[in-house]
């Protein structure tokens, strides 16, 4: 039997073996039958020297090696661009987090400059994530008094900014 007899013979089945493990991807099934019969030429002497198994078992299992090694490939691929696309975000983000630190600077000094009472109530509900309501109740008052109390702390600090501005 040559080679000819044998793709003509088994290909079809090496086919819809390949089409269900790529989930119907047709294209990707017909390039990885190409390969696995081309893997199958190049090792043919193995086939014969086992002679265990069918002749078709055989090509399947070939069939799923390449197929497994084309994931393994796309894989490491999508890693790469991962890792390059992560690269170019951190590079961007490192002049970002400079830009954030010296918001971070210019806000705490300007908080700094508040009452006890509305530094805290700034810090609780933007860095502690408390509602206002939760404010109020740390405070002993209402939770209007909080949010009025923190909206006042707001335009402190916004009215300081446009101080050091001119």
């Amino acid at each position: 039997m040559d080679t000819e007899d044998v793709y003509q013979e088994y290909a079809n089945f090496v086919f819809k073996y390949l089409l269900t493990l790529t989930n119907n991807d047709y294209q990707f099934a017909e390039e990885l039958t190409q390969e696995t019969f081309y893997q199958a030429i190049k090792s043919i002497d193995k086939f014969h020297e086992d002679g265990k198994a069918k002749f078709s078992t055989w090509l399947c299992s070939i069939a799923k090696n390449v197929w497994l090694q084309e994931l393994n490939r796309s894989k490491k691929r999508q890693q790469l661009t991962d890792l390059l696309t992560n690269e170019k975000k951190s590079s961007y983000n490192l002049e970002e987090d400079y830009f954030k630190n010296e918001d971070k600077i210019h806000f705490f000094k300007q908080a700094h400059q508040l009452t006890d009472k509305k530094r805290e109530i700034l810090y609780l509900r933007l860095l502690g994530d408390l509602t206002f309501k939760e404010i109020g109740s740390i405070f002993g008052k209402t939770e209007n008094w909080a949010r009025v109390t923190f909206y006042r702390a707001k335009q402190q600090i916004r009215k300081d900014e446009r101080v050091d501005e001119s």
